[in-house]
Formats: structure tokens, C-alpha cells, sequence
């Protein structure tokens, strides 16, 4: 599906069934040097199961043009603008790693937006080591490398996918190497500098859910589970999977997005 987000063109999965505006819309935010796919488990499910899935490509990523967003609160924008242009008031929204922190400042700069949300693979303050920060400024494969590495739990070249005979962590690292220049280094820095003050976190009146992973390497559950704790009344997650809990553990954070949803009123 494609938008006019802020002007510009945008595409959007939207889980492989005709978008329908008459049903609740959910929001789908994917991470750094991702896409759309990343979501690919819980879109699906979504899609068919009574949702309007909108899982777009953040400008300068997968198959949406335009210019890269350099910091969080940009890309909050522009998710607001996505929503209007689409006509729609409110959505669940979710979001993972960089996605996640996309979906937070969203609820908190465009109040009412968002009906329920869900932040999976979280941490405020997200910090980036200085050398991953450096290798990713170079578009270097140590930075691909780095972030497929470190973005599953150790010894998931040993897990099972939920596509069979792939491999979690080498279909990580062939998306993360499309990537177009830029956009990793952009989206790690735009982590690394986002620090919300967290008063404003009790401003926060929908539902809140944060989804840890076990085993995760860059935000571990115990910033996860603190974060949750500094937001009213949100309600914390912890699955068996590390950072690329999407695909580590589908089913576990699919049925967390539906407790999540389900106990909030329908997006309009």
C-alpha cells in the first residue's frame, strides 16, 4: 500500500489482505535498518484475525524513498502524519527496538493517537556502543554484523525458525546488508540520543505493555522491566528470545499483542 506521509510517498505491508478502513487499525514500527518484514509473523496473524495492519518501511528504509529521519521525535512525526493521512484518529500501535521508542514518544506527543501500546525490545535511555555507532557511520559489514550478532540470543544459530530451513540470524544480517547508506548509522544514533524526560512518561493515559526478551544482548529485560515500572499501570512481558524477539519467539509476543489489544477500546 503506498501513503503521502509528510509529502512524500510511503509503503506499507499491509499482511497480505486488502486493507479495510473500517476496521481497527494497528501500527506496526520496525527497527533500525529493518523493514516492514520484521513484523512479518504478527502482521500476518493480525491481518486475517479482524485488524487494518499498517506496517510501513520508515523513510529511506525497504521500499519507502525519501529522506532518512534523524531522531525519534522525527520519526514520531511522521508516524502521526502516516495516521492522518490514512484517516485515522487512533491505532494500536507497537513497536520494536527503535520502533519501540518511535511508538512511545508518539503516544506522548500526539495524545489520543494511540489506543493501546506495545514496546517490545525497549530501553530509555537505549544506549549504542561507540565502536558499533563508528563501524555503522563507515556502512562497514562489522556494523551488519554487529547488530545480527548481538540482535539474537546466543546460540540461536541452534534455534528453530518459525520458517523452516532458515536461518534467524543470517536472514537478519541479508535485510540489515540491504540497508541503504546511512540509514543503520541513523537509526542507531537517533537510539543513542533520544532522552525523554521521564516525567513525561506519567502523562501517559492508554495502555501500556513492554515485551522483554530473556536472553536479549542489546536492551536486557532488566531496562525493559524498569522502563515498565516508570510507566502507570504498564504492564511487563518477559519471553524466551533475545533482541530479534519478533522472530525468536513470534508466538509469545503475538499473544501478548493480543491481551494488550484486546483489553483496550477498538482503534478508530
Amino acid at each position: 500500500m503506498r501513503i503521502i506521509a509528510q509529502g512524500y510517498p510511503a509503503w506499507a505491508f499491509t499482511g497480505g489482505v486488502a486493507y479495510d478502513a473500517a476496521l481497527p487499525a494497528v501500527l506496526l514500527l520496525h527497527g533500525a535498518a529493518m523493514d516492514h518484514s520484521a513484523w512479518q509473523w504478527q502482521s500476518r496473524y493480525l491481518a486475517h484475525h479482524g485488524y487494518a495492519v499498517i506496517a510501513p518501511d520508515l523513510p529511506r528504509h525497504g521500499r519507502s524513498p525519501g529522506t532518512v529521519r534523524t531522531s525519534v521525535e522525527a520519526l514520531a512525526d511522521w508516524a502521526a502524519d502516516l495516521l492522518a493521512a490514512l484517516g485515522r484518529e487512533r491505532a494500536f500501535v507497537a513497536g520494536h527496538s527503535l520502533g519501540s521508542l518511535v511508538a512511545l514518544e508518539l503516544a506522548m506527543r500526539h495524545p489520543g493517537r494511540v489506543t493501546s501500546l506495545v514496546l517490545a525490545g525497549t530501553s530509555v535511555p537505549m544506549p549504542v556502543g561507540d565502536a558499533f555507532l563508528a563501524a555503522a557511520k563507515d556502512d562497514s559489514p562489522a556494523a551488519h554484523a554487529m547488530q545480527s550478532t548481538w540482535g539474537h540470543a546466543r546460540l540461536s544459530q541452534l534455534a528453530a525458525s518459525a520458517v523452516p530451513g532458515a536461518s534467524l540470524l543470517n536472514a537478519s544480517l541479508r535485510l540489515v546488508e540491504r540497508a541503504a547508506p546511512g540509514v543503520q548509522h541513523a537509526g542507531l544514533a537517533a537510539c543513542n540520543a533520544y532522552a525523554p524526560d521521564p516525567a513525561r512518561f506519567e502523562s501517559l493515559t492508554t495502555p501500556v505493555t513492554v515485551i522483554a526478551g530473556r536472553y536479549d544482548q542489546m536492551t536486557p529485560p532488566r531496562a525493559g522491566e524498569a522502563l515498565a515500572k516508570r510507566i502507570p499501570g504498564a504492564r511487563f512481558v518477559l519471553v524466551h528470545a533475545g533482541h530479534s524477539m519478533l522472530s525468536e519467539a513470534p508466538g509469545e509476543v503475538l499473544a501478548a499483542m493480543k491481551t494488550a489489544f484486546a483489553g483496550a477500546p477498538t482503534g478508530a
